[in-house]
């Protein structure tokens, strides 16, 4: 399995409708943070989530949250050299 590429050391801010989500946990993606299938072959695969109602998310960028998609801080505890 391939490690994920940071995209992003600040996680990215959405306003989103209800509906299901696919977060790019490969780093991969041209659409971040969202999966646009540039996982293929990586062995890292999306995660799939749920908005019940509208709201606000700050989803990971970095790819290290231990919490995906959402951000949890973790980009605060690594090296400046993956940025």
């Amino acid at each position: 399995m391939s490690e994920p590429v940071v995209y992003d050391r600040a996680p990215a801010e959405f306003e989103l409708e209800p509906g299901e989500y696919w977060w790019c946990a490969c780093g991969r993606s041209m659409s971040q943070p969202f999966c646009d299938g540039s996982h293929e072959g990586t062995g890292i695969e999306p995660v799939s989530f749920v908005v019940q109602e509208k709201q606000t998310v700050w989803l990971c960028n970095c790819k290290h949250t231990k919490t995906p998609p959402f951000c949890d801080g973790s980009h605060n505890n690594l090296p400046d050299d993956l940025f």
